[in-house]
């Protein structure tokens, strides 16, 4: 049996399975892998998204929340929700960008570094990016954006002399493309083992938020974090195609109630809490500054690469996000 026929069959079978439970008036209870920490604030939301789920569809789906990749890791879980090995999962789909290009659209470096156009660019990318999602068995019920993306380094950096050769913690292949630019190397890790990795030296660097810098206690292994604000990228709250169109159009509505009220909680949390993280970080002793005025010229320029590299790749999709998002400016 090929793959394609297993993820058909299997697919099948969670919609027949989601569609007796229903019939029977039981609720169905989904399974939720998350792969930050219960502490992170989107993994908080999706218990926030759970309860309102209960609530809106009267008790029809009961989810249960499990953060930290305690149930698939975060590499497995876009996998786990195509197969229908869980009906529902949060995953970071730009880490998806080599399977498909198009995914990498909130990448994009320095083209939308506020909340507010990233929320533009998220309205311009969503067509697309549903119908990507849908050619890979997922359906989109929310998303959030995280807080601005910084570098974090054991070291000063004034400019790409002062990073080669550093080991680089990579979490797609955009964040790889970056490292490898300033001649760093990258290396691929999963936020679950970003400590480790750090505590053993198979990574010293990494570009991310400040809240991945605080949920992980950096400040124990590294001590600068550059003020970048390179794109806000975005988790996605997806859930397994068969399964959702198995349900009710009444219960649909209630799930997807709960998906949008828990983004505009979720996105507006994570703005509130961008300022709070960089207060922790310098109160457990980290160096907390803007990148120099020449380090940031070259990220700009090796920005301006990847975007057009990212075009080169997402095609006509990739441009009408683009072309959409400038629009709205």
């Amino acid at each position: 049996m090929n793959t394609f026929t297993k993820l058909a069959c299997t697919a099948a079978a969670t919609a027949l399975i989601a569609g007796a439970a229903l019939a029977d008036g039981h609720a169905q209870k989904w399974d939720m892998p998350m792969a930050y920490a219960a502490t992170n604030f989107h993994s908080e939301q999706g218990v926030v998204f759970a309860d309102k789920v209960r609530e809106y569809t009267n008790g029809a789906i009961d989810i249960t929340v499990h953060p930290g990749g305690s149930l698939f890791g975060g590499g497995d879980i876009k996998r786990a929700v195509q197969t229908g090995q869980v009906n529902i999962g949060e995953r970071f789909m730009s880490a998806h960008a080599n399977e498909a290009p198009l995914l990498g659209w909130d990448n994009l470096p320095f083209l939308a570094t506020t909340y507010a156009d990233n929320a533009k660019l998220w309205e311009a990318a969503k067509g697309p990016v549903n119908a990507q999602l849908a050619d890979l068995n997922m359906v989109t019920l929310y998303s959030c954006a995280w807080p601005g993306q910084g570098f974090y380094f054991a070291k000063e950096v004034g400019s790409s002399a002062d990073t080669q050769g550093v080991k680089f913690r990579s979490y797609n292949s955009a964040t790889a493309t970056f490292a490898e630019e300033l001649g760093m190397i990258p290396v691929q890790i999963e936020a679950a083992e970003l400590a480790q990795a750090l505590a053993t030296g198979v990574a010293s660097s990494f570009i991310s938020s400040g809240s991945t810098g605080y949920d992980q206690k950096v400040w124990e292994h590294l001590s600068h974090y550059y003020k970048v604000n390179a794109w806000l990228p975005r988790n996605y709250v997806v859930a397994n195609k068969q399964a959702w169109e198995a349900l009710d159009d009444e219960t649909r509505a209630g799930v997807m109630k709960a998906a949008d009220e828990t983004a505009a909680a979720c996105n507006a949390k994570s703005e509130e809490l961008a300022d709070f993280y960089f207060a922790e970080l310098e109160k457990n002793g980290m160096t907390v500054t803007d990148a120099s005025p020449e380090f940031l010229a070259e990220l700009e320029v090796i920005g301006a690469k990847m975007t057009a590299e990212w075009l080169e790749t997402a095609g006509a999709d990739g441009q009408a996000i683009i072309d959409a998002y400038k629009a709205m400016k």
